[in-house]
């Protein structure tokens, strides 16, 4: 027989379905002796592997082939000398069954094949025929990690340095083989380590350059390549890192890389050689003292255990910066889950785990937590259930409660902060047409008649903000900021030195446009609120207000290659050392000086109400690395940010680097900008937040994170969050924010405006529920219409009407749930017939701001307790979690006397996803994603919690269905939704989730969101509780067909599993295929799948790169 004779209806006969073909010439393969009659069914067995692809591998597999060739192989081995045609017939056809083998590895170390292989190959260096597949097959064995330490005993290592040589246009197949091969033996730490031994990362890093030198025409990348995977794989350990280090490495990967970047078709290069040495740059320290807030509050009580606890416990003396995970080993998968409000990274698992399936956990509870006696404690907040207006009179309307006097500060309220102007009116004086120094403007604190040198005066003086252009000589004066001490001593500083011309700004009429906004009134309400800090400085977007602008903001669209250009520039900072500065121009942790000015440097400013940096360093003349604060009580939690820059330069382009971020991904990746405010914008009439920034992107970065910040977990990194700006005007002073800030003196400023927008027809009250562990009360609103009379018929639909329970801003960093809260808030108090139809269906009980020590402080998560308020409603604590405790009692209250209400939504935003959309709760869904047969629990479940959100998806232009998820999950047992639903019993209990970034859907599909659009949505909610009205009406519920959609929405969306808590009907973010491992660790990658058929198991939360190099 011979294989020229075997036709291709031959080959299929062979190979068919059913076929005894295969075991006909296995059985001739193993039985025959004669050396002629095995090479021909060699041969034959040669060409069906050859040509039929996976499947014909896969049957002589399935048929014992992989054993008798083995066997085979064996045989040959004891004859002397051993047939150099038929050893090479065995390896050929064994280097194409070897990858569809999976237990290739084991059987070829168990039959003693591996000494075979490499006893021929030390035989045969020079024989390039037999050279080849003998390679091939060693490359198949070595994938097996066992295989690879035995190989690197058996000095196999080493033998392949004998073929790996320079630039040469010969022989390229068996090179290209050769270091494959290389590169999976040093996937085993002992062979790595062997190969530093030996010195050969220098040999390695100097073939390199070699062919990097020689291969002009780009012919040969894969070689090239090749040589780079061997690096790589040595570089995973301490040693391979400081090896190549010592040999200078990054200087050779560096200079070749950017010699390749103008090549498109080298990108593999330029990839691979960024992650080596993103591996190999040297771990940094984070520079500050310390991981925990700069700010420090003293809890009531510590907690007998968590984190807060873990915190208190700590020894004064531990540096909590870095320690010994440092340069750890072990590898680090980035596979942390996307969750629900992102939180417990810490507690990843695989899907379904995180799926309740306890049946009783998923049953409401049929008993309060609270006595029925504690609860009678919020009857108070509750008169328009005991109200009968008699004597009331319908014509005109009173607060049902006056607003509370707000206490005044104990410091005075400085406005601007970082020498700036203010828009109001300076002192009356000549008008010049110079252009403004912001600088030379300083503030003044007295009256015509100066201070008086009293407190009270001073305070009163204070409700008037005027600015004064000192002119002296031609200098300006600092404002001086300081406490009401310093100031009392020191209240002629400004106008002891003031002389000369005064100019005069005008304020942005806005009125029209802001009707809740007054700055006049901020500053009042500013003087109430109590943070930490002590602030005494007002940031100019909260005192001027926005307007949101006219004009789209689309996303932005990413440059190929920008998130590795940035890459290449952090690692210049080790290249060259000496271009760096390292200046520090910002530090809190210098409590009495954070500001330090040259003149040469930008000013950095976050010492106002929600403002969130902790440290400015110049890196370059244009660049400056950011370190926010953790939360207070606190070690982590860095990612809101809202700061001041002044003295910058125009049309220079500015870098900024927020380097101590703590997700594995972001929407910064994906067209998000960051937030940017102009005062000479505002002075202009543009007072506005707009989306800005270029060469935005998000990748982990050298700085290490501790175990102790991450949960315990070593190896750790943070990430670096960078941007680039232009700025537009001379002597501007411009803020910086992760989203648009909304302040809780904004709260207090919009809430008292409200109160002047109440008619006659609308019933309004104004609680405070609590006061914070920081002393600011927590508010609660009632809105409702006000009955036509006092008849019974109209008293008795007053108090039955049916209560929406609404919440907001329990994390802080959240700010787009202010502003969806506002947008609801301006709907319910408007004249508009839609409104007081609403208003007259539902009684609406709002917590407007659950977190309100958490906004002050600039805290991205937490309250002043150090812990997720949203991680507390299963047992709240009255002293360390009073507005969550109180707000759950008035649930329990209405629980307790028979009003459920129909509706609770707890509004939050999402960092990591596009869109508007909400979480719900389900018991059948939740148990659909399990293996719990639903249908055999027996269980009842009214359908009617998805109508409200199928609702908005018909209204909303931003809100999308697909993303809803009404699954329950075991870490979100203690969550707002889950407990309302489960423990109070409202079955449409919902979390409603505002992108930060924006739309992919819709009308706004490929727009960033904004203020309007946020604003939008919270009118569009109370629309949609209008519709949930009239469809769930008697006049209307004959008509069922809605009903009928939502059960078959149900049944269409038995959703796939993208994560393990998250389960929406798309994709969370589509892939960005640029080739750079933005989140490569100094860590040993994971052994490759032995099937290259199989699909990862969990691609959700890698970056781009990761998925673009896992499938290449």
């Amino acid at each position: 027989m011979g294989f020229s004779f075997l036709t291709e209806k031959t080959r299929k006969e062979i190979t068919a379905k059913g076929s005894s073909g295969m075991e006909v010439i296995l059985a001739s393969l193993e039985s025959t002796r004669d050396l002629q009659t095995i090479l021909n069914i060699l041969c034959i067995l040669n060409e069906l592997v050859s040509v039929g692809g996976g499947r014909r591998v896969g049957v002589l597999v399935s048929k014992g082939g992989t054993a008798i060739l083995l066997q085979l192989l064996i045989t040959t081995s004891k004859e002397w000398p051993p047939s150099e045609e038929l050893m090479l017939q065995l390896h050929t056809i064994l280097a194409k069954v070897g990858p569809k083998d999976r237990k290739f590895g084991i059987k070829a170390r168990i039959n003693g094949a591996l000494n075979i292989t490499v006893s021929l190959l030390k035989q045969n260096l020079q024989n390039h025929k037999l050279l080849l597949p003998c390679l091939q097959v060693l490359r198949v064995y070595s994938a097996n990690s066992v295989n690879a330490v035995s190989l690197g005993k058996n000095g196999v290592v080493e033998l392949l340095f004998k073929i790996i040589g320079p630039y040469s246009k010969k022989n390229t197949s068996i090179l290209k083989v050769t270091l494959d091969t290389l590169a999976a033996l040093l996937k085993s730490k002992a062979n790595a380590r062997r190969a530093v031994d030996r010195t050969y990362v220098p040999t390695l890093l100097a073939v390199y350059q070699d062919w990097h030198r020689n291969d002009t025409r780009h012919r040969h990348v894969h070689i090239r390549k090749a040589i780079l995977g061997c690096i790589r794989n040595i570089t995973n350990i301490k040693l391979g890192r400081k090896a190549f280090l010592e040999a200078d490495g990054m200087r050779i990967l560096y200079s070749t890389s950017t010699e390749c970047l103008s090549v498109r078709t080298l990108d593999p290069l330029i990839n691979t050689s960024s992650l080596i040495m993103r591996k190999c740059f040297p771990k940094n320290r984070l520079p500050v003292p310390t991981i925990r807030s700069v700010f420090h509050y003293q809890l009531p009580h510590i907690p007998a255990e968590g984190p807060v606890a873990q915190l208190y416990r700590q020894p004064p003396d531990v540096d909590d910066v870095v320690d010994e995970s440092d340069d750890n080993d072990d590898t680090e998968a980035d596979t942390e889950n996307d969750t629900e409000n992102e939180e417990d990274e810490k507690n990843h698992k695989t899907q379904n785990d995180d799926i309740e399936t306890d049946i009783s956990k998923l049953r409401p509870k049929e008993n309060l937590t609270r006595p029925l006696e504690d609860l009678k404690m919020y009857e108070c907040f509750f008169p328009e259930l005991s109200e009968n207006f008699q004597g009331y009179s319908f014509d005109s309307s009173k607060s049902c409660q006056t607003p509370a006097v707000l206490p005044k500060s104990l410091a005075p309220i400085v406005v601007p902060t970082a020498h700036a102007p203010s828009p109001l009116s300076l002192a009356q004086g000549e008008l010049t047409d110079l252009p403004l120094d912001l600088d030379s403007i300083c503030i003044s604190k007295d009256g015509p008649g100066g201070a008086g040198g009293a407190g009270e005066g001073l305070a009163q003086e204070l409700e008037r903000v005027a600015l004064e252009e000192d002119t002296l000589n031609g200098q300006s004066q600092s404002p001086v900021v300081g406490s009401l001490q310093g100031e009392l001593e020191h209240d002629d500083d400004c106008s002891s030195h003031s002389s000369g011309e005064l100019g005069v700004l005008e304020v942005p009429d806005t009125a029209a446009l802001l009707p809740l906004h007054d700055p006049e009134l901020y500053i009042d309400m500013v003087k109430g609120t109590k943070s930490v800090p002590q602030y005494t400085e007002v940031a100019y977007p909260d005192y001027f207000g926005h307007v949101a602008p006219t004009f789209r903001e689309h996303i932005l669209e990413r440059v190929y290659g920008v998130q590795r250009a940035k890459i290449f520039q952090d690692i210049e900072r080790m290249i060259h050392p000496n271009d760096i500065l390292d200046k520090v121009v910002y530090d809190l942790d210098l409590k009495r000086s954070p500001v330090i000015d040259d003149g040469e440097s930008l000013k950095f400013n976050s010492q106002f109400e929600s403002g969130n940096l902790r440290k400015a360093v110049q890196v370059r003349k244009f660049e400056y690395d950011l370190i926010l604060n953790s939360d207070i009580n606190s070690n982590h939690y860095h990612q809101w940010f809202y700061f001041e820059v002044s003295g910058m330069r125009v049309g220079s382009s500015y870098r900024f680097n927020i380097i101590n971020c703590e997700k594995v991904n972001s929407q910064f990746n994906y067209g998000m900008q960051v937030l940017m405010y102009s005062v000479q914008e505002a002075i202009s009439g543009h007072p506005r937040w707009v989306r800005t920034g270029t060469e935005i992107c998000y990748y982990k970065n050298h700085f290490s994170r501790s175990s102790i910040a991450a949960g315990g977990q070593k190896g750790k990194s943070y990430y670096t969050m960078t941007f680039t700006v232009t700025f537009q005007y001379r002597d501007d002073v411009c803020y910086f924010a992760y989203h648009y800030p909304y302040t809780y003196s904004t709260l207090k400023m919009h809430l008292q405006k409200l109160e002047a927008l109440r008619t006659p027809q609308i019933y309004l009250r104004q609680d405070v529920l609590c006061e914070t562990l920081g002393g600011n009360s927590c508010p609660l609103l009632t809105i409702t219409a006000m009955p036509q009379s006092s008849s019974n018929d109209q008293i008795c639909q007053f108090k039955n009407r049916p209560y929406v329970f609404l919440t907001a801003r329990v994390h802080p960093g959240e700010t787009n749930a202010s502003w969806v809260m506002k947008g609801t808030l301006e709907f319910l108090m408007s004249p508009s017939p839609m409104a007081q139809s609403l208003r007259e269906s539902y009684v609406f009980k709002i917590v407007p701001m659950l977190n309100p020590d958490g906004v002050i402080n600039g805290n991205h998560r937490c309250s002043l307790s150090g812990e997720d308020l949203n991680r507390q409603w299963q047992r709240p604590s009255p002293d360390l979690h009073p507005t969550i405790f109180h707000t759950k009692g008035l649930l329990q209250y209405l629980s307790s006397i028979q009003r459920v209400p129909l509706v609770y939504c707890d509004y939050h935003g999402h960092s990591r996803k596009k869109n508007v959309f909400m979480y719900g709760c389900s018991i059948k869904e939740t148990l659909w994603q399990t293996n719990v047969n639903a249908a055999a629990c027996d269980l009842q479940e009214d359908l009617s919690y998805r109508t409200l959100p199928k609702i908005l998806s018909q209204l909303a232009p931003a809100f999308s269905m697909a993303s809803c998820s009404f699954v329950v999950e075991k870490s979100k047992e203690s969550t707002a939704r889950v407990v309302v639903w489960r423990e109070i019993g409202v079955q449409k209990s919902y979390t409603m989730e505002s992108t930060l970034c924006g739309c992919d859907q819709g009308k706004y599909k490929g727009l960033q969101i904004g203020t309007r659009e946020l604003e939008e949505m919270g009118a569009q909610f109370c629309i949609a509780l209008l519709r949930l009205k009239r469809l769930s009406s008697p006049l209307e519920f004959r008509n069922s067909s809605h009903f009928l959609d939502v059960e078959n929405d149900l049944i269409e969306s038995r959703c796939k599993v993208t994560s393990s808590t998250t389960y929406v009907l798309d994709e969370d973010e589509p892939s960005f295929m640029e080739e750079v491992d933005y989140s490569a660790e100094s860590n040993d990658e994971p052994e490759p799948d032995p099937d290259p058929q199989e699909t990862p198991a969990d691609e959700d939360g890698l970056s781009d790169s990761e998925l673009a190099l896992r499938r290449s």
